[in-house]
């Protein structure tokens, strides 16, 4: 049994009601919802007295020290049998942190904690990773976000590292580490005997110089899978260092994303050999780098190499325009692996997106989620849209949004829904203007398709 609530103020009838619900749910999850300290300790009875329990989250909660401390009462009796504890953006600090070690020291079974968007500071987690060493914790993923670290904090991951053969997760994004020190935790990562999957280093401060140290990670750790360095300013000389990595036989990653790593059409050769040659890579973001249509161009060759496995390429944002619509229609058209496009934010125009529709129209294409957002597309293409709509039944996420659509657009794109073909899912429709009439024909469409989410 799960309980799922979010964003719900919480009376003390309606707190008392939930309580009687779970002593007996497997999930509880209460983002949002206005909790403080004092219902902790009606948590920690929870956790202590229901052993089935083994998920709570409690993100975006003023649950403050204090509000640890109760929970940890009950994470710490033998009865506990919780696995995973979500506690982001709680209003933590250092203080929390002795008793969480208590918690990561005597309790084997959690395998994951999510303590970012706190305030814990390198002091903390330094005590954090006390706890990780006791041979007792069995963690397999640590979500550190946010955290307010520098880089007087790898000594002890690495340590905690080290000793941890279990981890299999590492989220230290949003912390000013620095080159250096990102240098010092590649290193105890290849010495490490865990087996580490993901490692999310995004807005870390790292530039070209530890590209090579990354790199050399991922040649020497086949389990990694998930690599993030998004808002890092690497650059192309950065990514030409990564790629040495990326291309080992004994890489196999499956997610990259590099969004807003400075990165120019120059690029785009070494990661149209990668995504060309590197059958596990399923997932790629390019958001926000100054690729343009050339770039583009070199990426769309590789979709259409056989060996491409790539099932999502998110490029919004890249400085693309009509011209590269043709070679992206074509790499739609011969590439059967693709589900998901991410290209909103680029000039496309209702030309370039007539061009797409013709890929997209192709047997071969199975695009599942198509992203094109701020286009500058007008009602001119929305029956063309519409087409793809109701002839692609792959089709299930549409995103429109921020293009002047206006009545005739929106009102082609409902028909389209309307049509019994149409298996679109969820319409995306951010801050397009129509008019009342045409509001209630959303409404209406909505509440005779219930499968059908309008988002707008």
């Amino acid at each position: 049994m799960e309980l799922d609530i979010q964003c719900e103020e919480m009376s003390p009838s309606r707190w008392a009601e939930l309580l009687t619900t779970m002593k007996s749910c497997k999930t509880i999850r209460l983002d949002d919802c206005n909790l403080s300290s004092s219902n902790c300790e009606d948590l920690s009875s929870i956790i202590n007295t229901n052993p089935s329990l083994t998920e709570l989250k409690l993100n975006n909660n003023e649950l403050g020290d204090a509000g640890v401390e109760y929970l940890c009462k009950g994470l710490l009796m033998p009865s506990c049998s919780l696995q995973k504890l979500w506690l982001q953006n709680c209003n933590l600090t250092s203080a929390s942190c002795e008793t969480l070690r208590s918690v990561l020291s005597a309790q084997p079974s959690l395998t994951e904690l999510h303590v970012g968007d706190n305030r814990l500071g390198t002091a903390g987690v330094k005590v954090l990773c006390q706890g990780m060493m006791n041979p007792s914790c069995k963690l397999q993923k640590l979500q550190l976000e946010y955290c307010e670290l520098t880089a007087d904090i790898v000594e002890a991951l690495n340590a905690a590292l080290q000793s941890k053969p279990t981890l299999k997760e590492l989220s230290l994004s949003n912390n000013t580490l620095g080159d250096t020190a990102v240098k010092q935790l590649c290193r105890g990562l290849v010495e490490a005997s865990c087996n580490l999957e993901l490692l999310h280093l995004e807005n870390c401060g790292i530039t070209s110089d530890s590209c090579r140290d990354i790199s050399t990670v991922l040649s020497n750790k086949s389990s990694l899978m998930d690599l993030s360095v998004g808002d890092n300013k690497i650059g192309d000389s950065g990514l030409a260092l990564l790629c040495q990595g990326l291309m080992h036989p004994n890489c196999k990653i499956q997610k990259l994303w590099l969004w807003d790593c400075d990165l120019t059409s120059a690029s785009c050769k070494d990661l149209s050999r990668l995504i060309s040659t590197k059958e596990t890579l399923k997932e790629i973001s390019l958001i926000d780098n100054n690729l343009r249509d050339s770039g583009m161009e070199m990426l769309c060759q590789a979709l259409k190499d056989p060996k491409s496995k790539l099932q999502e390429l998110w490029v919004r944002e890249c400085g693309l325009t009509t011209a590269c619509c043709k070679v992206v229609s074509s790499a739609l058209s011969t590439n059967k692996h693709l589900k998901v496009l991410h290209m909103g934010e680029n000039k496309l125009g209702d030309a370039g997106v007539e061009l797409l529709c013709e890929g997209l129209l192709h047997p071969n294409c199975n695009i599942q989620s198509l992203w094109l957002g701020n286009c500058d597309l007008t009602a001119a293409c929305c029956a063309t849209l519409a087409t793809v709509m109701t002839t692609k039944q792959c089709l299930t996420e549409l995103d429109l949004s921020y293009n002047p659509l206006e009545d005739e657009g929106i009102r082609k794109i409902c028909e389209a829904l309307r049509n019994p073909s149409c298996n679109v899912q969820q319409l995306i429709l951010y801050d397009i203007l129509w008019s009342a009439e045409v509001d209630d024909e959303l409404r209406a469409l909505e509440d005779s398709k219930p499968e059908v989410k309008i988002i707008s």
